[in-house]
């Protein structure tokens, strides 16, 4: 299973909308097709994604604190 939302492009404009707070975010290839998952602070993690990742796309959902992050992904993926 997957994030039911829309893919947006990683890139400097999307890691700098990304909450600055715990979530779930899915990395996708350049198709959309889904290369993985991982919980934590978005913004963080995004930007060391953009800097060193292979994905193109991204997408997540917000969480109130990392515990629910991880309850979040055990229910998506």
């Amino acid at each position: 299973m997957s994030l039911r939302k829309a893919w947006r492009d990683l890139d400097r404009a999307t890691v700098g909308a990304a909450p600055d707070r715990y979530g779930v975010y899915e990395l996708g290839d350049a198709d959309g097709e889904s290369v993985g998952y991982a919980v934590g602070v978005l913004r963080d993690e995004l930007k060391e994604e953009l800097a060193y990742g292979e994905a193109a796309k991204v997408r997540w959902t917000v969480a109130e604190s990392r515990d629910h992050a991880e309850r979040l992904a055990a229910e998506r993926f």
